[in-house]
C-alpha cells in the first residue's frame, strides 16, 4: 500500500503517539524494578541525534558529524529503500530528533506526509540534493536508446539548504518559503556521482551546523578531510573512462543518469527509476536490439533486487552479467566486510572499467 494517503498517516501517526506513550511508561517501569539502569552521560547528552533516510545519506552524515552526533538509520540494511515506509516507532524517533537528512528529489516519498504530521519545531530538516541541477526521469528518456540517456537538466530552486519544521504554512508563504519536497518525476539518484555527492555533503555539513554551531568548524574540517576522498573518487572516475574503448553501459535500472552525465557516458537502462519497475516487451526488445547492435558484452545488475531480468538479457546476447551497484543500501554481507560508500564506489568503477574495455 503507497503512503500516500491522509487518512493512513493520520491513523498512523496517532498509533505512533500511542508507542511512545507506552515505551515511556515501560521505560519508568523498567527503571523503578532494575538497579543497573544506565544513565547517559553529560557527553551523550550533548550530542547531536540525527536521523537519515537511508544508507548514503548515513555515510556522509557520520564522516561529517565524527563523534558529535548519534546517527541512525531508517531504512534497515538489505532493504530496498524506494518503496519503505516508516513504521509508528520510525515516526517517534524523528520526532525526538534534532536533525533529519533525507536525499530528496521524490526518494522519501514520504517525507513530507511525515514530516508535516510532526510537533516538534526545533527539528533541522536538511534536503542533501538541495540546490544540485537534477535530471528528469521521464519514461520515454528512459527508454530512448537510439539516442541515449537524454534526460534534461533541472534546475531546483535555490533557496536555503536547510529548514526548521513550521507548521505555520501560511506564514512561510507570505515569506516565500515553500515546505514541498515533493519532485515527482525527477531522478533522485544523485549521490552516485562522486562530484555531486560532495555538494551533499556540503549541505549536510550546513544543516549539522545550524543545529549546533559550536561544533560548526569542527564540522568543517570533518566534511573536509571526507570531501578530500569524494575527489580522489571523482579524478579516478575521470581516467578511467577518459579512454576507453566505449561510452555506453546498460544497467538493471535508470539509477546512474548522474554518474553518466558527469563522466560522458551512455547509461541505458532496463527499467525506469524505480528498481521494482518490470520493463515491458517492447523495452525488452529495445535493450536487446541495442545490446546486439553494439555488441555489449556485459549486462549489469544490483545487489538488493532480483537479477532476473539482467540475467535474461545477458542470455539472449550471449553476455555475461556483473554487479554495478547503486548503494542504495548495503547487504548484511557488505556491512560484515567493513564495505562503506566509497569502498562500493571503486567497486563499481573496476566493473565499470572492465565493461567499457571489452
Amino acid at each position: 500500500m503507497k503512503f500516500n494517503k491522509k487518512s493512513a498517516l493520520a491513523l498512523l501517526f496517532s498509533l505512533t503517539l500511542i508507542v511512545a506513550g507506552c515505551g515511556q511508561n515501560q521505560s519508568a517501569s523498567d527503571s523503578s524494578t532494575s538497579s543497573n539502569t544506565s544513565v547517559p552521560t553529560e557527553t551523550e547528552e550533548a550530542k547531536l541525534n540525527v536521523e537519515v533516510s537511508f544508507y548514503p545519506m548515513y555515510e556522509f552524515t557520520k564522516n561529517v558529524a565524527g563523534d558529535l552526533a548519534n546517527v541512525h538509520t531508517l531504512v534497515p540494511a538489505g532493504m530496498e529503500p524506494h518503496d519503505w515506509e516508516p513504521t509508528p516507532q520510525d515516526i517517534a524517533s524523528i520526532e525526538k530528533a534534532d536533525v533529519l537528512v533525507y536525499n530528496g528529489a521524490g526518494m522519501e516519498s514520504w517525507i513530507d506526509q511525515v514530516t508535516d504530521s510532526l510537533s516538534n519545531a526545533k527539528l533541522i530538516q536538511v534536503e542533501a540534493s538541495h540546490g544540485i541541477d537534477l535530471l528528469e526521469g521521464s519514461e520515454e528518456d528512459e527508454h530512448d536508446h537510439e539516442h541515449g540517456d537524454t534526460t534534461d537538466a533541472h534546475n531546483h530552486a535555490d533557496e536555503a539548504t536547510t529548514e526548521e519544521h513550521d507548521h505555520d504554512h501560511d506564514a512561510e508563504a507570505e515569506e516565500g518559503h515553500t515546505h514541498d519536497h515533493d519532485h515527482g518525476g525527477l531522478d533522485p539518484h544523485v549521490w552516485l556521482s562522486p562530484a555531486l555527492a560532495v555538494k551533499e555533503v556540503r549541505n549536510i555539513e550546513a544543516g549539522l551546523a545550524q543545529a549546533a554551531p559550536e561544533h560548526a568548524e569542527q564540522f568543517k574540517q570533518n566534511a573536509d578531510a571526507y570531501i578530500a576522498k569524494l575527489e580522489a573518487l571523482d579524478q579516478d572516475f575521470k581516467a578511467a573512462v577518459a579512454d576507453s574503448k566505449r561510452k555506453d553501459f546498460i544497467t538493471q535500472h535508470a539509477a546512474f543518469g548522474y554518474l553518466a552525465q558527469e563522466y560522458g557516458l551512455q547509461q541505458v537502462p532496463i527499467a525506469g527509476l524505480s528498481p521494482e519497475q518490470e520493463p515491458s516487451a517492447a523495452q525488452m526488445a529495445s535493450v536487446i536490439d541495442f545490446a546486439k547492435e553494439h555488441q555489449v558484452k556485459t549486462i549489469f545488475f544490483e545487489t538488493l533486487v532480483s537479477s532476473k531480468v539482467s540475467e535474461t538479457i545477458a542470455n539472449e546476447v550471449g553476455a555475461k552479467t556483473a554487479v554495478l551497484n547503486p548503494i542504495e543500501g548495503l547487504t548484511e554481507e557488505e556491512i560484515a566486510a567493513g564495505m562503506d560508500y566509497i569502498g562500493v564506489m571503486r567497486q563499481n568503477l573496476e566493473a565499470l572499467k572492465l565493461a567499457l574495455n571489452e
